[in-house]
């Protein structure tokens, strides 16, 4: 019996081997669909899960997304327990956090805000500010938004003197020099920016600021959950996520992620289809070979295996070539759209192949139906 099985094996793959290298010029077409398909699959896929990182990234060109403030009653945000609240960031996923202090100050008995930040870490979190000039580097440089610029008549290297009061009502007054400014479109237009050891020096008071923005790759999953370690581990800061920038990055990233999966489901159905159509053309050229083999005493399910594994081996054979050609693919569209390298999933090309294995097989049911209903004695008398 053993015996029976493994003859019977290999005879069905020598007569699979000789009906493929005789239509092969037909399964070669099959082939090439499958291997298509297979190659759109992985690719969009692969870019599928790649995408979330990728657009994450470009996202934060747009912004930060997650903002910090002191609890309501506490008054200002203190930088140490906003350095506690920094730590507890996924800091894999942190591009920045830059905090922010207010001040109202004068020039020329004029009113403006002055703001106060660590430059460095703006540039991180806030890429959209277009500064002309210089950014500041030394102790007394200042950053002028377009619009203060615009109606002091000053540009870079000008002088510009603050006088004001702090908290305990003593009067300060330092020197400045306007060394850039800087253009964003929004309030920051009408703001004076210096380094926040500059503000803390002119005021007299250290260690505090109004407001921290951080920018982190993450979803809107991942914010809440960021915002909820912070709120739970340190206390005297109140997380807020930046519910603009967020939920346009969700919506985005939904309807890419759903166009993805619509273009993958026209492309396997194509895949079927062009399968399908080779796969009847081939039953409709073997009909006497068919007739013939039923004649002799071959049973229907000795039909209906020889074909599924014609269209098991077209299935395999060209998702491996569309795994490779995927992979490729899609490391073409990360390079050239996003500049960046793929990350790529190694589980997706054994899924691809079955898939494509599958898709094959499905698409040679309607054919096989076909090839069953072949009736020996009609098509040997040439009906």
């Amino acid at each position: 019996m053993k015996m029976t099985k493994e003859s019977n094996g290999r005879f069905l793959w020598r007569m699979l081997l000789f009906s493929l290298a005789r239509r092969r010029s037909r399964l070669l077409v099959a082939l090439f669909g499958v291997a298509l398909g297979a190659t759109v699959l992985l690719g969009l896929v692969t870019l599928c899960y790649d995408i979330p990182r990728q657009l994450s990234r470009e996202f934060r060109s747009y912004g930060a997304n997650l903002a910090f403030v002191g609890e309501a009653g506490s008054g200002r945000l203190s930088l140490e327990a906003l350095a506690r609240a920094e730590a507890l960031l996924p800091q894999e996923a942190l591009v920045g956090l830059a905090p922010f202090r207010y001040e109202s100050v004068r020039r020329n008995m004029l009113p403006y805000t002055a703001v106060g930040t660590d430059f460095a870490k703006v540039r991180r979190t806030s890429p959209y500010w277009r500064v002309t000039g210089q950014w500041p580097a030394a102790p007394g440089e200042i950053l002028l938004g377009v619009d203060v610029a615009e109606a002091t008549g000053l540009s870079a290297g000008s002088p510009f003197p603050l006088d004001g009061r702090n908290s305990s009502q003593s009067r300060y007054s330092k020197e400045f020099k306007a060394v850039g400014t800087v253009a964003t479109g929004g309030v920051e237009d009408g703001f004076v920016f210096m380094s926040l050891p500059d503000m803390e020096d002119m005021t007299g008071e250290a260690g505090v600021a109004d407001l921290a923005e951080a920018s982190l790759t993450l979803d809107a999953g991942g914010l809440a959950r960021a915002a909820a370690s912070v709120r739970a581990g340190a206390p005297g800061v109140d997380p807020r996520i930046v519910a603009r920038v967020s939920r346009s990055e969700e919506q985005v990233m939904g309807k890419l992620t759903a166009l993805v999966y619509l273009v993958t489901v026209v492309v396997l159905s194509l895949t079927m289809i062009c399968v399908a159509t080779t796969m009847m053309t081939v039953v409709l050229e073997r009909r006497r070979e068919i007739g013939l083999k039923k004649a002799l005493g071959a049973g229907n399910g000795r039909v209906v295996r020889e074909f599924l594994a014609e269209g098991l081996l077209l299935g395999i054979l060209g998702g491996l070539a569309g795994s490779f050609l995927g992979l490729l693919f899609a490391r073409l569209v990360s390079a050239n759209v996003f500049g960046r390298s793929l990350t790529p999933e190694p589980w997706l090309i054994p899924v691809t192949v079955a898939v494509s294995a599958l898709v094959t097989v499905t698409a040679c049911l309607i054919p096989v139906r076909s090839a069953v209903d072949v009736e020996p004695a009609l098509v040997l008398r040439g009906e």
